[in-house]
């Protein structure tokens, strides 16, 4: 008898301990059994890991995030709102000779294409063009060698206008960037010059020359 209470006090005592970690186990079931899983800590941690480093970015890094996403919206969240219809405006003219570069590339290079397969039932936009004279289909192959130029030129600037937009893409992102650590940057309105002799090493070892030094500080108070 005495036994059984002990036992029974050592069953008590170690379901007390373990109980709150069994708390935090997840039972999946399948079919008539059952598994309890513990998830650890470090688990439930993760769970929020994305949202939680979106929520410890900085001013500079969110107007970055912002002008990533949507071209302009750096811009917006660090209210520099006349800035947005420049943004624009650089994207609707790169996007015009993105679309105007393509369109030329594409109809040159059908162009070539039909009077390369020397079939005289199919005819190019240009073969009798007043508009073109120079590649008429009467000119024979020195008109072709005029629309195979033509189709490489437009090709070459449709290829520079696509690294222009993703140059101009990333300017716009690191503008909003800068733009909000500037923002951040506290400067006071009281600022003095001091300027002082002082010595800067040259390019020899060990060797210096004079020179002034100026710093810009905020005078004591």
């Amino acid at each position: 008898m005495r036994l059984n209470a002990g036992f029974a006090a050592l069953l008590a005592g170690i379901l007390l301990y373990l109980g709150p970690a069994l708390a935090q186990g997840q039972v999946i079931t399948e079919g008539p059994d059952s598994v309890r899983v513990v998830i650890p800590d470090s688990l439930q941690a993760e769970k929020g890991f994305f949202l939680f480093h979106l929520k410890d970015l900085d001013r500079p890094e969110k107007a970055a995030l912002w002008s990533a996403v949507i071209p302009g919206g750096g811009q917006f969240y660090n209210k520099a709102y006349w800035k947005i219809p420049i943004v624009y405006a650089g994207v609707g003219v790169l996007g015009y000779f993105l679309v105007d570069n393509n369109t030329k590339y594409q109809s040159f290079r059908s162009a070539l294409l039909l009077r390369a397969d020397n079939d005289p039932a199919t005819v190019d936009k240009y073969a009798n063009n007043p508009d073109f004279p120079s590649l008429n289909v009467s000119n024979g192959k020195s008109a072709e060698q005029y629309i195979k130029y033509r189709r490489d030129y437009y090709r070459r600037n449709r290829d520079l206008t696509i690294l222009l937009c993703i140059g101009y893409y990333g300017l716009q992102i690191a503008e909003a960037y800068v733009h909000a650590h500037l923002k951040e940057f506290d400067v006071s309105d009281d600022l003095s010059l001091r300027i002082r002799p002082g010595l800067v090493p040259v390019a020899t070892p060990y060797a210096v020359a004079p020179a002034l030094t100026f710093t810009l500080y905020t005078p004591s108070r």
